[in-house]
């Protein structure tokens, strides 16, 4: 058995060859250095110039953005000069319109004016036309009633005409256009020009107040009698069927309908 010590002991030649062997490492680090210095240097450059063409790049771009932010702004600008040419003309449409539906306005309340007045000048016209026929009904049945005071076969010895009568007592009041009397009996005649059927519920209506306003023929039998120069449909009979007489003009002569006579 080999008696060693640990570690070996140096020599010259040991040293010498760790020396050489670091050198060589040295050198082998230096080249490898070398040889990454060129790479960097390489890539440097190589990104030094596309960093430069990169700018070149950036200053391209932002005179063509400056040239379209020049452009923009010179449409903007005429965008703004045409807003507000279109405002004005907006501004004048707007006070021309409102002038033209003034005047409108103003024509239609001519126009509207002249429309009522026509109307209520037609009116009047057909009002007195109304009453006309109908002072004309009256005075024709009135001077023949006032000729032959007859009615159902009687003899009549007084006549009133438009007679009105109106108790507070009673809260009464009310109006007849005829009326004939005798020793026993009453007769109450409605005159018209166009009878209407309204005219016979009227009718029939006053037949009760007359006896409570002239209580002095309460005890006389009372009849009821339609005069008018027309009779609208149905009239007529409804007047024959309430047992009211159906006086009416033929020809020159006054016709009395009373074979269905009611007494009231």
């Amino acid at each position: 058995m080999r008696n060693e010590t640990y570690p070996p002991k140096a020599t010259f030649e040991s040293a010498w060859a760790i020396v050489q062997k670091n050198a060589k490492t040295m050198e082998a680090m230096q080249a490898q250095s070398k040889k990454d210095d060129k790479k960097f240097k390489a890539k440097l450059a190589k990104s030094d110039e596309s960093l430069k063409k990169w700018i070149e790049q950036c200053k391209k771009d932002d005179k063509k953005f400056y040239a379209k932010l020049a452009k923009s702004d010179e449409s903007f600008k005429k965008w703004l000069e045409q807003l507000e040419i279109d405002r004005e003309k907006r501004a004048q449409d707007h006070d021309r319109d409102h002038e033209n539906f003034k005047k409108w306005i103003e024509q239609a309340e001519v126009e509207s004016k002249r429309f009522y007045d026509s109307i209520k000048a037609m009116q009047q016209e057909l009002g007195g036309i109304s009453n006309s026929n109908g002072a004309v009904a009256e005075s024709y049945f009135v001077n023949s009633f006032n000729t032959c005071m007859q009615f159902a076969g009687q003899e009549y010895d007084e006549i009133d005409r438009n007679l009105r009568k109106k108790s507070k007592k009673l809260s009464l009041q009310s109006e007849y256009d005829l009326v004939l009397y005798n020793c026993t009996s009453v007769v109450i005649i409605e005159i018209k020009y166009k009878a209407r059927e309204k005219d016979v519920v009227k009718l029939l209506a006053k037949a009760p107040i007359f006896k409570q306003l002239y209580p002095q023929y309460a005890n006389y039998d009372m009849y009821l009698g339609l005069a008018a120069f027309h009779f609208e449909e149905n009239t007529e009979n409804d007047s024959i069927e309430h047992g009211i007489a159906v006086i009416k003009q033929i020809g020159d002569t006054m016709v009395i309908n009373d074979a269905h006579l009611k007494i009231f």
